[in-house]
């Protein structure tokens, strides 16, 4: 299968291109030429498959044409050690929890798909090594750097907002060391994201280094997360058949609402999404006016979703033809305070026992909200309640237990380079560093 750019300005390219150049060189996304339907068959047996066997068959409908099926089927086992369950909240309303991989964020399975198909493409070749460069609010960076370290002939810069992600998650790639280095920039996520482009589009940098992206803006790092709709609606069909489904996304950068609509896209039977977005709501904005605004980010406690410039908008409008009557068919969106979410938090727990993350419990009021009479919600948990601790505990007065594998991140030293948000410096850095 060949992949395009959704600028239309350059040339159609391999998979393996797609995912090694990360971003096309007209500053477009890779989009698939083609998106595989999935047969009626699948959907009949799909409440008998586990979710590596799920993941495998979709995996194979996007890739299988350019990876050996078995070597496929191996990326995606591997990618998949740890379990996604789906648990009841309260009546009609459901919660994927996506934060039981290695550093407890729904990101791990992107990252940790991208990591070992990256490694197969380059492994048998004898060229330089490849730099990874990813931009994160939170999770993303935790997820690459960790999915990616040690891997050989790949080296990761991880750039981060200062004092705009919690301790917990920037102790999980800033303590790494290795093939791991912490670039912490005096900026927002959009400027972090900002440098990383502009690295793509830099021709010395281009020429001196190897670079790809590992943010949601690559290919083998956003659809992966189709995975888990799949498997979310096939938990569901095992307890009530006749669900009409409806997901609530937590949307930030709107990688994870693009790899749902996608799953939608091949036959996945959701009669819609909802997107939850905190103060920074240029998506909803579009959506109630067709004006696409972006803009600086705020900080709120929803930090992963601090996002003003969503890179994965340009997807969606893609996938839809830029039709705004159609995208506002399939998705509506909301938006919360920090008060509102911290209420949320708080009230939630009192009242049904379950603990939410921020992210979480934005998709959560979305789907409270958006719900309709007849129809059975699932919201998206994207993290564990621990890597805000603080933030959790503000919220509701209770001590968080943090688990094992969190709380040892923290016990390692902080290493990380101060940058300023400048691309001139950031570009030495890069070719010093290198």
């Amino acid at each position: 299968m060949f992949y395009y750019s959704t600028q239309k300005q350059s040339p159609a390219v391999t998979l393996k291109e797609a995912v090694v150049k990360g971003l096309a060189p007209d500053r477009g996304l890779y989009m698939p030429e083609t998106i595989g339907q999935l047969p009626a068959s699948f959907f009949e047996e799909i409440t008998g498959m586990s979710l590596t066997t799920i993941a495998q068959t979709v995996a194979r409908s996007f890739f299988g044409d350019d990876i050996a099926q078995h070597e496929l089927d191996a990326i995606v086992a591997d990618t998949l050690s740890f379990g996604i369950p789906l648990r009841q909240v309260e009546d009609n309303i459901w919660v994927l929890e996506l934060f039981h991989g290695p550093t407890f964020a729904f990101k791990d399975v992107g990252a940790r798909f991208m990591a070992r198909m990256l490694s197969h493409f380059i492994k048998k070749e004898q060229q330089e090594e490849v730099k990874v460069l990813v931009a994160t609010s939170g999770d993303t960076g935790s997820a690459v750097a960790n999915g990616f370290l040690g891997v050989e002939g790949i080296r990761v810069f991880v750039l981060y907002p200062s004092g705009k992600v919690s301790d917990i998650q920037e102790a999980q790639f800033t303590t790494l060391g290795r093939n791991i280095t912490a670039l912490e920039v005096d900026g927002t996520f959009d400027d972090c994201q900002a440098l990383v482009k502009n690295a793509f589009m830099d021709e010395e940098l281009n020429r001196s280094l190897r670079l790809t992206s590992a943010n949601s803006i690559n290919v083998a790092r956003f659809l992966p997360q189709s995975f888990y709709y799949f498997h979310a609606w096939a938990q569901l069909m095992r307890i009530n058949p006749d669900a009409k489904a409806v997901i609530s996304v937590p949307s930030g950068n709107l990688g994870n609402l693009t790899a749902g609509l996608f799953a939608r896209r091949m036959g996945l039977p959701v009669e819609r999404f909802i997107a939850a977005n905190n103060r920074n709501d240029v998506f909803r904005e579009y959506l109630l006016t067709g004006d696409y605004s972006p803009r600086s980010s705020v900080q709120t406690i929803a930090n992963a979703m601090d996002v003003g410039a969503p890179s994965n908008f340009d997807r969606i409008l893609d996938l839809y033809g830029h039709d705004h009557h159609a995208i506002t068919h399939d998705i509506t969106a909301y938006r919360y305070n920090d008060e509102e979410i911290c209420h949320t938090i708080r009230e939630t727990q009192q009242r049904t026992g379950y603990l939410l993350d921020p992210h979480g419990a934005c998709g959560y009021l979305a789907l409270k909200e958006g719900l309709q009479p007849g129809e059975t919600g699932i919201f998206l948990a994207t993290a564990h309640p621990a890597k805000f601790r603080d933030t959790v505990e503000d919220c509701t007065g209770k001590s968080v237990n943090i688990p094992d594998g969190l709380s040892a991140f923290m016990q390692r030293r902080k290493e990380t380079i101060d940058l300023p948000n400048d691309f001139t410096l950031f570009k030495k850095a890069l070719l010093r560093l290198s």
